[in-house]
């Protein structure tokens, strides 16, 4: 999965960017938490929580276009994007299921 980090200049348009590219639900709430909670769900078509899954036991490859001027342009952002991954698969370990993100950025 690509997303083009030129499009984010902003929280807005971060939640705008992901939203659409992992289809979250209508109720999703624009923030980190919702964040985690619907890419904690990758493995669970059942959930509703996002249009893009993989198999059980597999990790998606989040790959992050102009990472560098993303992370010059929103550095906090950045941060989080990085931060709220790992807190999304080190959440999944510790409940005894297996990682469902891999990020690969140049910055």
């Amino acid at each position: 999965m690509r997303i083009d980090a030129e499009r984010i200049v902003d929280a807005e348009s971060f939640h705008i960017v992901f939203s659409a590219a992992f289809g979250f639900p209508s109720f999703y709430g624009h923030n980190m938490d919702a964040w985690i909670d619907c890419l904690s769900n990758l493995d669970d078509p059942g959930s509703g929580m996002t249009t893009v899954h993989i198999d059980s036991g597999q990790a998606l490859s989040l790959v992050i276009d102009h990472a560098q001027d993303f992370k010059a342009r929103c550095p906090e952002l950045f941060s989080a994007l990085v931060e709220c991954s790992a807190f999304v698969n080190w959440r999944r370990i510790e409940a005894g299921h297996a990682p469902v993100l891999a990020l690969a950025f140049h910055a």
